[in-house]
């Protein structure tokens, strides 16, 4: 029996490379990975065609998807190197980490036990702060005097081109004398986790030595787990049994789902990621060349980014390509490094190519040394059957995910853009974020929507957990959303939800939510949450035609609500305080917004009598009774006479200073041209100025102020012109005329030239 321990670092192109030197000399009769053995059920797809890395190992529990693992797999990943070398060859392929199913049921026993402490000695302590987790290869390159550990394992490990045997060999030493240096307890969760798992992979172990004594294994793993695999330094069995007893489980299931490079920067399954994983791509294909030269690494990298900048329109010769290598390689060895590493290409080609400037370099970064390769998994492959009907869909649309940011424009007026439109809906009140829709409006009433598109590998696991809605994309949206509307008791949520359902072209979501609305109104007393539904629920019947679809049964609810409202208004215009009186004005001006999109005689009367009960009464809060009476004016239902002894009356000197203010903040509303061209109104509102106490006007400045703020400066200075002109609009104290009529002599000309007319100044000429 032979047990050949591979301890490498995830995701690093040198161990890919010394792996498969390694299985080349020493070829074995079974491979085992450090991955969660529920991946053996689809390990064998990693040898298909249609499998393109980076890939990643989904493993989630099927009762809550959200509780998930990835296992990132790219083209330089050790372990992908191991399984395509295995099934390739025909060579047995497994996992020999601690199977998920316990180790989810673990994680939730720890989040409980943190949720409820049940050894808490004192409440007014402080929490303890979390154990320091041990960065083996950060005290590795300390020791080696690095400060940066990234740089050292690169120096060390990846660009080395020694015999493989004899670099696992270093690496599960110095992991070794790493592990007996560690002073971390054993009681410490990290600690005891690691454990556990090495506990397990032992049991595998013995388990496959004990089945064939005569095979030879080769096992890959974390570089931290390889002192720990050696069959000759195994403890006890009792020793190992004891972590393992009484293991919780839970049920899981595992696939696979295409993964992106800028993705594979991030911590997951493996706790490792790689912040240039384009660069690592480079170094793997570099280094599994025959007879690969060392010094062709700088060359053929920099020609790379001398092409992505000819890309950008940006100079890039041939001649400061060799230049830009050359200074690479003398940077490499100022610096004591034993091969050209990134940082030096970086300086390298700031230098040279991008003349300085770090700008041009930036710019090419993302495409190259992260990159925005998307992988893609065989038909094959096991996926949750909602998962496999937006791949239908994506392939009938021509909606091809990709990593990269794409912008994708829609005329609803055609088929198949709108058809991609309702899919993108769909998905987002699924909670998929495939697509977010752009600012470019209220859409709902163009022909034109603009999408941002980017594929992200997590996106998998909420369609997984979107799969408990059902089997197709609009099913289970219709579902979606007829679950929220028997769970929500919010009417301007609901409102919102119908347009949802609208632009998401789900008719059985529409009836739903609709009569869930229908039912919370009839039975709902609060007059602005009634209200709060009715702008969206008439922008949905204005523009419903745009997407084609009934809106009747729409229409229908709105016209009970709208109802319902003015019925409520006077009685909860009564008595508010100013909090609810803005509460209240907002109310009335959105349902009044909404009403104007619909042109509905019946709703605009009803509308109409009920702001008609709350403008006229005193008692009614002075914001609502001068919005209401503003709409009213505006809509031609008062004249101009009524509205100044309203006006009057509301600022008399008799009613309450703060709600005159109030009135008039209502009243104004941010549109001066009221004041600019009604004299009589500015008029009023000058003598209630006027005739304010000193302590009231300092009390009601700052109201007044926010009134007139929101007016736009040339508005305020026409307002104060006028306020100069009321005693005399047309003529200055001397009974000069205050109209200069040779500056406005060209206007004139112009307005009169539209008419047909004929302007003559004072001497008679044209």
């Amino acid at each position: 029996m032979t047990v050949d321990i591979y301890g490498i670092r995830h995701h690093g192109p040198g161990s890919a490379r010394a792996v498969l030197a390694a299985l080349d000399e020493h070829p074995p009769d079974l491979v085992l990975i450090e991955g969660c053995p529920e991946l053996d059920a689809v390990v064998d797809l990693l040898g298909e065609e249609g499998m393109v890395p980076p890939v990643a190992g989904l493993v989630y529990a099927v009762d809550e998807p959200r509780k998930a693992t990835f296992y990132p797999l790219a083209r330089f990943s050790p372990e992908w190197v191991a399984a395509r070398w295995a099934l390739a060859r025909g060579v047995p392929v497994r996992f020999l980490d601690l199977p998920a199913t316990h180790a989810f049921a673990l994680a939730d026993e720890a989040e409980q036990v943190q949720a409820d402490p049940v050894d808490q000695v004192d409440d007014d302590l402080p929490p303890a702060p979390p154990p320091e987790r041990l960065d083996p290869i950060g005290t590795l390159a300390a020791a080696a005097g690095y400060d940066d550990a990234e740089r050292w394992w690169e120096d060390a490990v990846e660009q080395r081109y020694d015999s493989p045997a004899e670099r696992f060999d270093v690496i599960r030493e110095a992991m070794a004398s790493v592990r007996s240096a560690d002073t971390r307890p054993d009681a410490d969760p990290d600690v005891h986790a690691n454990a556990r798992r090495e506990a397990w992979m032992r049991k595998v172990l013995r388990s496959e030595i004990k089945a064939a004594p005569e095979s030879r294994i080769a096992v890959v793993c974390g570089a931290w787990h390889a002192p720990a695999l050696v069959p000759a330094d195994f403890p006890s069995v009792a020793r190992d049994q004891a972590l393992m007893a009484k293991l919780p489980r839970t049920k899981v299931a595992a696939a696979w789902t295409p993964w992106t490079a800028s993705r594979l920067s991030y911590s997951s399954g493996y706790g490792a990621g790689v912040g240039a994983p384009g660069w690592y791509q480079h170094l793997f294909d570099h280094l599994t060349r025959d007879e690969a030269d060392p010094r062709d690494l700088a060359t053929t990298w920099l020609v790379r980014v001398a092409r992505t900048l000819r890309e950008e329109k940006l100079d890039a010769s041939t001649a400061s390509v060799v230049e830009a290598a050359r200074l690479a390689e003398t940077l490499a060895t100022m610096r004591g490094r034993p091969s050209v590493g990134l940082s030096e290409l970086d300086d390298a080609a700031q230098a040279v190519l991008c003349e300085g400037s770090r700008l041009p370099l930036d710019l090419v970064h993302e495409r190259l040394v992260v990159g925005t390769d998307l992988g893609t998994v065989p038909e094959s492959a096991p996926v949750v059957p909602l998962a496999a009907d937006l791949a239908r869909q994506q392939r009938s649309l021509r909606l091809k995910p990709t990593a990269s940011v794409q912008e994708v424009h829609l005329d609803l007026r055609l088929e198949r853009p709108l058809v991609r439109s309702v899919l993108l809906h769909r998905l987002q009140l699924l909670g998929v974020g495939w697509g977010e829709l752009s600012d470019t409006g209220r859409t709902t009433g163009t022909f034109k929507e603009s999408w941002t598109l980017e594929w992200r590998p997590e996106l998998a696991v909420d369609l997984v957990e979107a799969s408990v809605w059902g089997t197709t994309i609009a099913a289970a949206a219709a579902a979606r959303a007829a679950d929220r509307a028997v769970r929500s008791a919010d009417l301007t949520e609901l409102a919102a939800l119908v347009s949802t359902c609208l632009t998401a072209d789900l008719p059985d979501g529409i009836a739903a939510v609709l009569e869930a609305l229908d039912a919370r109104a009839a039975v709902q007393h609060d007059v602005p949450a009634l209200l709060s539904t009715v702008e969206p629920l008439a922008r949905t019947c204005r523009y419903g035609d745009v997407r084609g679809v009934d809106t009747q049964r729409v229409r229908t609810v709105l016209g009970a609500t709208v109802v319902r409202a003015c019925v409520g208004l006077p009685m909860a215009c009564a008595s508010l305080d100013d909090e609810a009186a803005q509460q209240m004005v907002t109310a009335v001006a959105g349902a009044h917004r909404g009403l104007s999109l619909l042109a509905d005689a019946d709703l605009d009367e009803a509308w109409a009598q009920a702001l008609e009960s709350v403008s006229a009464p005193d008692h009614v809060a002075g914001a609502v009774a001068g919005r209401a009476t503003r709409i009213l004016l505006d809509a031609g239902r008062l004249d101009a006479d009524t509205t100044a002894h309203r006006m009057g009356r509301r600022l008399s000197l008799v009613a309450s200073a703060p709600q005159a203010a109030a009135w008039l903040d209502g009243f104004l509303a941010g549109d001066a041209v009221l004041l600019v061209h009604d004299h009589d109104l500015l008029g009023l509102v000058e003598e209630w100025v006027v005739g304010l106490d000193e302590t009231t006007f300092e009390d009601l400045l700052p109201l007044v102020r926010r009134t007139f703020s929101q007016f736009s400066r040339a508005e305020r200075r026409t307002v104060g012109e006028q306020l100069s002109r009321l005693d005399g609009p047309d003529e200055g104290p001397a009974g000069e005329s205050l109209i200069d009529v040779t500056q406005a002599m060209p206007a004139l000309r112009a307005v009169a030239g539209y008419l047909g007319w004929k302007v003559v100044d004072r001497d008679g000429a044209a």
